[in-house]
């Protein structure tokens, strides 16, 4: 019956609507990390959490639902639900990776799988002859962030996943910026899907969390014994906040990205604004595509000033964005790419890809849209008045 509900609904009312034996409008949390077993020839569907924990299998099972896969997987954290995802690889494999990759993934592909024999390259995903022109004899995955961190660059999941599968590899999208609330990349062709939860998931920088939705059995076996042998695996209390969050992941969604494009179009128009990255203005590169593969351009976006000391004015006079790492919170996140979240690229190849130090992402929360405009507006209008004045005194 859920299945005719729309995704709103099927947020609330699905068959974790209530416990089954109290009635309770909760999951309960199960803290028990070993369960009896009454037969000793014939174990139950619970033997050690590890390996299955029921309130755990309650936030995997949802996410399978919102993605349309046929099974989910929760880990400790994002990088933990991609690092396992990688280990599906072995020495000697292939994987191609879009160019301006968050920089933990970066980390982990150059760093730590290339001491394994896993070879990589980075393409501009935006590019499919780049693309193509990147793979190998040996190429075994395709890793998608779309749209990209931190310059939202988005990539055409149908195209890449069809060159994938005439090569014989996986298609994995990080769909963290997104959620299966404006896109699900199973219905395009991926063969599994990513989320760092800690973000829009659970979206109240309150929990630490990774997920995974594969599009099939046999890859779900596979994550899975990779999954129980690394256990890696999230707990359940995070779990149950992830839960929590996911019941108004909807309603919040609709919010901030309808306040990310009223921002995204005042600072496109600011003189001390030299160019916006954001999928939701109609002269982002992408524009159409991203209008075509999901149904929203999202709630992040990216803005360079004209020069680097203006970013620190900026940062220095802004009041109600917090600034942090992190993004998808229900209050907006101001980040410095070049210092939080790429800090793992080296400098040459950050300016090469645009990730500058002029450059600052910012996650839009729930905040009157209003309020924010007209701080950042406070906060832009400073600086070009000491810029002004100095230039006076000189």
């Amino acid at each position: 019956m859920t299945h005719f509900y729309s995704f709103e609904t099927r947020l609330l009312h699905n068959k974790h609507k209530f416990d089954p034996s109290t009635g309770a409008v909760s999951v309960p949390i199960q803290h028990a990390t070993t369960f009896h077993q009454s037969n000793s020839q014939r174990y139950g569907k619970y033997d050690y959490s590890r390996s299955l924990n029921p309130t755990r299998e309650t936030v995997e099972q949802a996410i399978a639902d919102l993605e349309e896969g046929c099974r989910g997987f929760a880990f400790s954290s994002g990088m933990a639900a991609i690092s396992t995802a990688f280990l599906l690889l072995s020495a000697g494999d292939h994987v191609v990776l879009s160019q301006d990759v968050y920089g933990g993934t970066y980390r982990l592909v150059t760093e730590v799988l290339s001491r394994l024999g896993i070879e990589y390259s980075f393409a501009d995903m935006t590019n499919l002859e780049a693309v193509i022109i990147a793979t190998k004899h040996n190429t075994r995955v395709f890793y998608i962030e779309t749209p990209s961190n931190p310059l939202l660059k988005v990539t055409d999941i149908k195209a890449i996943s069809h060159l994938a599968k005439k090569l014989g590899a996986l298609t994995f999208v990080d769909n963290t910026f997104l959620t299966p609330a404006r896109q699900k990349p199973l219905l395009l062709g991926a063969d599994l899907v990513i989320h760092s939860a800690t973000k829009f998931l659970s979206g109240h920088s309150d929990v630490l969390a990774g997920l995974a939705v594969v599009k099939n059995e046999e890859l779900a076996e596979k994550l899975y014994f990779l999954q129980n042998t690394i256990g890696a695996v999230l707990g359940v209390q995070d779990a149950w906040l992830v839960l929590r969050g996911l019941k108004t992941l909807s309603v919040r969604m609709k919010q901030s990205e309808a306040s990310a494009k009223n921002i995204a179009a005042s600072l496109q128009s600011h003189p001390l604004i030299k160019k916006v990255h954001y999928p939701g203005l109609s002269n982002h590169p992408q524009y159409h595509l991203q209008r075509r593969q999901a149904s929203g351009p999202g709630a992040v976006l990216s803005f360079e000033l004209k020069d680097e000391e203006a970013i620190h004015a900026f940062i220095s006079k802004v009041k109600i964005p917090v600034f942090a790492v992190s993004l998808g919170a229900v209050e907006s996140i101001l980040s410095y790419p070049a210092n939080m979240s790429h800090a793992s690229l080296p400098e040459k190849e950050r300016e090469k890809l645009g990730i500058n130090r002029r450059l600052l992402r910012l996650s839009v929360g729930l905040e009157d849209v209003d309020d924010l405009m007209n701080d950042f507006s406070f906060a832009l209008e400073n600086r070009h008045y000491q810029i002004n004045r100095r230039g006076e005194e000189q």
